[in-house]
Order: structure tokens, then sequence, then C-alpha cells
């Protein structure tokens, strides 16, 4: 019967380390960072990422980037794309890059004109053949095609926005600030800070048109709200919506293309007299939790309860990011935790989150990188 006992622990140990190594491999992510490179910024900015421990280390930099300040990551996780944000005077870019997921290095593929100016926001389809990109400084939104090598091609279809709002300082014309894809990637939603309105297009990319306005063609908010990002509920039925300019929140019930309205709730305290200034919005992995950034006088995320039947949003706190303008933020794919881009104080912070609550803490973890405004991660494959 000993024999026997031994015999077995010996044929288990085999499995058992691999299965440790195994999920040893799989808390290992790759955080990517785009920046502005007005500053000491050299461009996009790789670590590698422990979703086990917050640990971060420095893999790599891919330099001579211009401002790339918003990321996608291609659906084969092989191809990374940045915007090249730049201003009013003259066209932003496209620039492509391949992944090596042994080094965590990106090799630099090809650059294209955006479409239009000040790209600020870039996506990609689910079959990774286009990819969508928000042009803020001149109102409009492009498609431009993948091939199959990674390389982005010239833009296929521009549309430009036309309008205005109550705003003089920030609203005297469109402003795209955000191309997202409904949950089965059959309609794009387009918040436009510039004309308080979410645009909402049919995407089919058999079609010379690619996108073409929907029924409705937008959904209106308040005058002065400044629509800026959309995310969509991971169960698909809720979306959400934060205000660059008044500082709130709506949310939407989804349903084949159409968005109906849920409810409204500010992410600011009570008789706040501060500036204003909504940047971001996620949700936890699992659906349980939303977070909104503010930036301005607050540089706080503020965090909710979804209600698992209706939706609703019911505040549950708030927290500082440990620094200033939180352009971005994001939560790892394991929960874990949140990291914060606090774009005025060269820094990313790293918290660590109570999936019960939803509250997070600092956890000493921070970088020091010039202006980041991005982040994105992807599993390290060998």
């Amino acid at each position: 019967m000993r024999q026997l006992l031994l015999t077995a622990v010996v044929l288990l140990i085999p499995g058992m380390l691999l299965a440790k190594d195994s999920v040893k491999q799989d808390s290992m992510q790759y955080l990517l960072i785009g920046t502005y490179t007005k500053k000491q910024s050299e461009g996009i900015y790789v670590y590698m990422f422990n979703t086990q421990s917050g640990e971060l280390k420095q893999v790599s930099i891919a330099k001579s980037v211009d401002n790339p300040s918003y990321l996608v990551i291609a659906p084969d996780e092989k191809h990374v794309y940045s915007v090249n944000e730049t201003g009013t005077e003259r066209t932003g870019g496209v620039s492509a890059f391949e992944l090596d997921h042994h080094t965590g290095q990106l090799q630099f593929v090809n650059k294209q004109a955006a479409g239009g100016e000040g790209p600020c926001y870039i996506n990609m389809d689910g079959d990774g053949t286009h990819v969508l990109v928000g042009n803020y400084a001149s109102g409009s939104l492009s498609v431009l095609p993948v091939q199959p090598d990674g390389k982005v091609g010239a833009p296929l279809q521009t549309i430009q926005h036309t309008g205005s709002s109550v705003n003089k300082d920030r609203q005297e014309k469109p402003h795209v600030h955000c191309v997202e894809f409904s949950p089965d990637h059959q309609f794009l939603y387009v918040p436009d800070l510039g004309i308080d309105k979410v645009g909402i297009y049919k995407y089919d990319p058999s079609s010379p048109l690619l996108l073409q306005e929907a029924s409705p063609s937008y959904i209106a908010l308040p005058p002065g709200s400044g629509p800026r990002h959309i995310t969509f509920h991971p169960n698909g039925k809720w979306a959400y919506l934060i205000h660059e300019l008044d500082g709130k929140v709506s949310a939407f019930r989804y349903d084949t293309g159409k968005l109906t309205p849920v409810q409204t709730v500010s992410t600011l305290p009570e008789a706040f007299k501060g500036t204003i200034s909504g940047a971001d919005i996620h949700i936890s992995p699992d659906g349980k939790f939303l977070y909104a950034s503010n930036r301005g006088t607050l540089n706080n995320i503020v965090y909710y309860a979804i209600d698992t039947k209706t939706g609703k949003l019911q505040k549950r706190g708030q927290q500082s990011t440990k620094g200033k303008t939180p352009r971005n933020f994001m939560i790892d794919p394991s929960g874990n935790f949140l990291l914060a881009a606090n774009q005025d104080t060269d820094n990313v912070v790293v918290f660590k989150r109570n999936k019960l609550t939803g509250s997070f803490k600092p956890t000493g973890q921070e970088i020091n990188i010039s202006m980041p405004v991005c982040l994105k991660m992807v599993a390290v494959k060998q």
C-alpha cells in the first residue's frame, strides 16, 4: 500500500508542476501605454504586468511615434494600432505595429493618414479587417483597411459630422471622441462632444459603404453634456456613456442597435463648484461594477454597483487616482487590479480591487512615464 501511494505521488508531481507553471504563465500580461510625446515621452511603452501580484517590469519602448495617444490591439493579438494625435494644423495619422510575444517588442509596420485632424480614438472590427478612427479636431470618423500582413491602408470612408451646441468654448463645432462597436459588431456608436449626440451607424465590412446611418441615426443628449466615451455591459443588454462637460453618466438599455435611456447619474459631489472634466468609463470583467474617471478639480474615479436586473447604477464610493488628470484607466482581465494613467503628473498607479465591494486601494506600485494617456493589456504567449 505504501509503495502504491509513493508511486501515485511521483506520478502526480509533474502534473502539479505543469499546473503551477500554467497558472504563473496565465497571470502575465503585456501592458501597453500610449502617451503624448510633447515632453519626455519616447512613444509607446511596454511593461510586463503580473495579475496576481500587481508587479510591473518595463520590457520595451516603441520610439519615434508621434503622439500615440490611443491604442487598439488586433483580434489576432499580433498587431497593435495607434493614432498619431496631432494638432488642428495638420492631418493626423494611424500607425501599425507587430507585437513579438516572446520579447514584448513592438516593431513598426507602416503609417497612414487618419482621414481627419486630431485623431484621439481608434478601434477595430471583430475580424480584424478594418480600423476605425475618431478624429476629434475635424469632427469626423474614418474607416481604414487592414491588409493580411497587418499594414493599414488609406481611408476607405470618412464621415463628417456637422453642428454645434451651447458651450461656445468647447462645442463650437463637432468633436468626435469615441468609436465603439455594439456587442455583435453590427453597429458603431460615435459620441460627439461638440454636438451633444451619439451617432449610430450600421456596419457592414462587405459593403462599399462600410458605415451607413442607422434608424434612428443618433441619440441626443441634454445641451452642454459633452458625450465622450461609451461602453457596453458584458451581457450585451446595457450601455453606459460618460459626459465630459457636465460630469454625468447615462445608462441605456440596448436592443438591436437602439439605445433606450434608463438613468442619468452625476459623478460629482453635491453642490460641486470646481472644474468638471469627465474622462473614461469601464465595467469590471464580472459585470458587477461600473467605474468613471474625473479630471479637472476632482482627479478621482467614482464607482457604482450595477443592478443585475435593470442595469441601473447605485453609487458606492470614489477614490483619488493619486495624480492629476486621469485621462484613461483600465481594469486588468482578472479583475484583481485597476490601473490609472495620470496625464499631468506623469504616473501610472496600480490599485488593488475588492471584487465583492468594488472598492480599490493603491498598492504602492507606480511607474513614471511622461504624459500617459492610454492603457491596454494583452496576454503573454509563448
